[in-house]
């Protein structure tokens, strides 16, 4: 693919920040303290990376899919971790206001998380209700000039950190088709807590936790988009974060692939460099085309959502391609490194943690898989 070249410069602008600011102190200190430096969360979104496909006239930088995507990719290539902080203003928090928001609700809140001064978290997912969204239990009742919602939100990406969330819950509509709701909470409102931080395996600088809400109040411009088309929100926010996520795991397959390369070449077995050993070398031609055959997709799938053109199954296909080659290709790498790849000394033991949850959030790969087949399915009936 021939980027343009606007998506040079952003690429390049991305690599040098990644290089200069993502030190392995700055990502040690990290891993040893659970926290993400602000300083760096701060940076990140003056030099515009929370803002990517966001329009000037919300504060971003009005770029394309594609940028965001090799945005993503170059900073998970240095931290899974730090990709996170610029996937959700862009995807997953971002995206459903950018999309369904009110002038207003843009103005309020999606303005003040481009510009890295709050932060929006993004409420689906629940204790008994993950890959089947649609079977959540929140509720929300209507009480005129307000909803009340009453419920339990699980595994929510910098829950403890965010200043508002979107949430979806259910609520008597009349219809029972469309009977979720998307709402805006206010984390300091009486009735919201979180649980514990979820102590992860791997993504360490990113806190996780459940959302607790007990009779919360939210007041009705706080409804996010049409009352009852929450469900469809929120599959539409999706395609474009499973593309984050995607991007996401080829940075860090190509970190793995890059290490691997350079530790092939100066570790010796027998006399020799174990590169020269098939073994090695064909596990390495594998690695490359399967990160290679990954990135053509999530591409492809990228100019599509430029295009405006409906990609869900092409958004799925690249989740699912992208997460579980890379997961390969992590495997490999500590394969090749040996011993030393088990080491949290050697980088490709924290790729190995990090690249785990890719194929797990934002949708499995089983789900990934209930999508394609789904969309074929139909669409040759």
């Amino acid at each position: 693919m021939q980027l343009t070249d606007q998506q040079q410069l952003i690429q390049k602008l991305a690599r040098q920040f990644a290089e200069k600011e993502l030190t392995n102190d700055v990502l040690d200190e990290t891993e040893a303290t659970a926290v993400f430096p602000k300083e760096i969360q701060d940076k990140m979104a003056a030099v515009g990376f929370f803002g990517i496909k966001t329009p000037r006239q919300w504060g971003g930088a009005g770029a394309d899919c594609v940028s965001y995507s090799l945005v993503m990719q170059e900073i998970a290539y240095r931290s899974a971790v730090a990709s996170l902080y610029v996937s959700s203003p862009n995807s997953l928090s971002g995206g459903p206001l950018l999309t369904h928001g009110t002038k207003e609700q843009k103005e309020k809140y999606l303005r003040p998380v481009v510009e890295g001064k709050k932060i929006l978290a993004f409420g689906l997912t629940e204790p008994g209700a993950g890959s089947d969204a649609g079977g959540m239990s929140t509720t929300a009742v209507d009480e005129g000039d307000y909803f009340v919602l009453n419920g339990r939100k699980t595994f929510i990406t910098m829950a403890p950190l965010a200043d508002w969330t979107i949430i979806f819950a259910k609520h008597d509509t009349g219809d029972k088709r469309h009977n979720i709701t998307a709402f805006i909470v206010d984390m300091k409102a009486e009735g919201v807590s979180c649980g514990k931080p979820e102590n992860k395996m791997g993504i360490i600088g990113c806190a996780t936790s459940d959302i607790i809400l007990e009779n919360v109040k939210v007041p009705k411009d706080d409804v996010l988009g049409k009352p009852g088309h929450g469900l469809a929100i929120a599959l539409g926010t999706l395609d474009v974060g499973r593309i984050g996520v995607a991007s996401q795991a080829l940075g860090v397959a190509r970190r793995a692939l890059d290490e691997a390369v350079a530790y092939a070449k100066e570790r010796k077995e027998f006399g020799k460099p174990i590169a020269a050993f098939q073994g090695i070398s064909f596990t390495i031609a594998e690695m490359a085309t399967k990160l290679h055959a990954a990135e053509l997709l999530v591409w492809d799938t990228c100019t599509l959502i430029d295009k405006k053109e409906r990609c869900s199954d092409k958004a799925a296909m690249s989740k699912y391609l992208a997460t579980e080659y890379c997961n390969w290709i992590v495997d490999r790498a500590v394969q090749i490194f040996g011993g030393y790849g088990y080491m949290k000394d050697y980088i490709v033991e924290r790729l190995y943690r990090d690249a785990r949850v890719f194929s797990l959030y934002e949708g499995t790969t089983e789900v990934q898989k209930i999508v394609i087949s789904n969309s074929l399915l139909r669409s040759r009936k």
